[in-house]
């Protein structure tokens, strides 16, 4: 049994049917949810060492209230420094679904989980590129792309319906797990920075090229693994056989030596 520290708030999400699909995984894990601002404080060294590894399931540094231009602040040097102290000390780290749309202005937060998530149009890795897109309820079949402990006992895929996103993968950077068979295309997803005007479900005047089907993946960031994975929106998510057995795997992995 693990203890696991897991940030949350900043993207809604059902905290009751969440909090029922980690107690149903497997090993009998300890999951400690906490809200932002008091996440500052649970990563800092001298408290994060009760745990064994951390589920982001948060999406913080965006302030939804203001609907044109929206805010996004940096984390202080202070999270910072706590986030580059987990990656020092081997930390394994687990991202799940939104929290790779967390800290929009901090790219280093981007180059630890491997991709971004675009509200607005903007320069990564020296390329300007569109805002990202998003999808809710796609059903969709998830295929493994490689034989590794995370996908054990999937390795036929699995059907889930649940949110997409178009987004930036470094593919130079990551190992690739899982693709879907969803056509990640322009015509398939709506706008996020259409959203962020309020403008729901709106792909005008918006253009983006075709996008990465990996939806999850694993990598090194200094002397932490690292584990991505997309799915993770909804209750009905929650609920999936095949996402639970891929986090009770992810899970495993990371709290295992061959991480």
């Amino acid at each position: 049994m693990a203890a696991i520290l897991v940030p949350v708030k900043g993207h809604p999400y059902d905290r009751n049917a969440f909090s029922q699909m980690l107690a149903a995984l497997p090993g009998g894990h300890e999951f400690t949810l906490v809200e932002h601002p008091a996440v500052e404080a649970a990563l800092a060294p001298d408290f994060v060492t009760r745990f064994d590894t951390v589920l982001f399931y948060d999406m913080p540094g965006i302030d939804f209230r203001v609907p044109e231009p929206p805010v996004f602040e940096p984390p202080g040097a202070a999270y910072r420094a706590h986030v580059e102290a987990l990656l020092a000390a081997g930390k394994p780290l687990l991202f799940l679904h939104h929290a790779i749309a967390g800290w929009p202005a901090w790219p280093r937060y981007g180059e630890i989980i491997g991709g971004r998530f675009l509200y607005q149009p903007g320069e990564v890795r020296g390329r300007l590129r569109p805002d990202s897109g998003y999808r809710h309820a796609v059903r969709h079949h998830v295929r493994p792309l490689a034989r590794h402990p995370v996908l054990e006992g999937l390795e036929q895929g699995f059907e889930i319906t649940d949110e997409l996103y178009l987004f930036e993968v470094f593919d130079d950077s990551i190992v690739p797990l899982l693709a879907s068979d969803h056509v990640f295309a322009a015509e398939n997803f709506w706008s996020a920075a259409a959203a962020m005007r309020g403008a729901f479900h709106s792909r005008e005047g918006w253009t983006h090229p075709p996008g990465s089907h990996l939806i999850a993946w694993t990598r090194r960031e200094r002397n932490s693994p690292i584990l991505y994975i997309q799915c993770g929106d909804s209750a009905e998510a929650y609920a999936n056989e095949g996402l639970r057995r891929l986090l009770g795997n992810g899970l495993a992995w990371l709290l295992g030596d061959a991480a």
